[in-house]
């Protein structure tokens, strides 16, 4: 048996205002058809709701117990429409952002910040991740956002430019090409580099823009953070590709410097991934726009 919603309010305004008349009134209905919708409801569970015996319908103890149920159901309903509505204007609810390292690392935190202080309801969980990973998570449906530094291919993910960044060869500051007055993409085919791991967007995107002036890295070793490629770096252990941003720190303080090449800058394009067909939820659509342009915390 599955009850009707709306004979169950008509039943409890009956109730709660003491007679059909009332009932009818509160509801804007006819008497008569909150009469015929008790009765339906009647006939439906089976024993008599009222006793009607009196001027003033009494509920009778079946009438009595349903009445409590019904309010608890009522009540639940409410809080569904509440928490809907909480999420809708963005007071609830949580939004997984996932982030390949170096935008997870140097671009991410200043647009957490802004959207935790613009909805502080809003939980956040973040996902630092290499490129593949990132992708693939979101195909799996467990991001809302999903930024990448890596070119990614694949029938069901669109992929919009967000950002352009700058690519960097850093090396020891003592190193040997630091001296040289004059260096070409060819000076670095002798070298040994430190790379991420695979299905890293930077390493990709490094081994792409090398392979194009026939620089093909010979790898040292390979290290799953930019942090730590830095620090391997600054020890002499090699050159490596970076992001200008991820290496300011480290430039800063004299450790590593870059290798300016001659005619030729490294730039790549930071992207958006995006479900398609997938609608954004009101936070994911919030936080979307922070990726504009004009957004002042970037």
């Amino acid at each position: 048996m599955t009850l009707n919603l709306h004979h169950l309010r008509v039943f409890a305004s009956v109730a709660e205002h003491g007679g059909f008349s009332r009932a009818a009134i509160a509801l804007r209905l006819s008497q008569p058809a909150v009469s015929k919708t008790v009765q339906e409801l009647e006939r439906q569970v089976g024993v008599a709701l009222f006793d009607r015996v009196a001027r003033t319908p009494k509920l009778t103890d079946a009438g009595t117990s349903l009445l409590v149920r019904a309010r608890e159901l009522f009540g639940v309903a409410r809080l569904a429409e509440e928490e809907l509505a909480a999420l809708r204007g963005l007071d609830r609810g949580i939004l997984r952002v996932g982030a390949s390292t170096t935008i997870a690392t140097y671009f991410l935190p200043p647009l957490l910040a802004w959207f935790h202080a613009q909805h502080p309801g809003v939980t956040l969980r973040v996902l630092s991740a290499n490129t593949r990973a990132v992708a693939r998570r979101l195909l799996e449906g467990r991001l809302d956002i999903a930024l990448v530094e890596g070119p990614v291919h694949h029938e069901r993910i669109s992929v919009a430019a967000w950002r352009q960044d700058e690519l960097v060869v850093i090396a020891p500051a003592a190193h040997h090409l630091l001296r040289k007055r004059k260096v070409v993409p060819a000076d670095l085919a002798d070298e040994t580099f430190i790379l991420r791991e695979p299905g890293s967007g930077t390493r990709d995107v490094a081994e792409s823009e090398l392979a194009r002036y026939n620089v093909h890295p010979t790898a040292s070793m390979q290290l799953g953070s930019t942090e730590a490629i830095k620090q391997a770096v600054a020890a002499g252990l090699g050159l490596a590709v970076v992001s200008r941003a991820s290496a300011a720190d480290q430039l800063a303080l004299g450790y590593i410097a870059v290798v300016r090449l001659r005619g030729v800058t490294f730039r790549r394009d930071l992207s958006e991934l995006q479900l398609i067909g997938r609608a954004a939820s009101p936070s994911a659509a919030a936080f979307r726009a922070l990726l504009q342009p004009a957004t002042p915390a970037v």
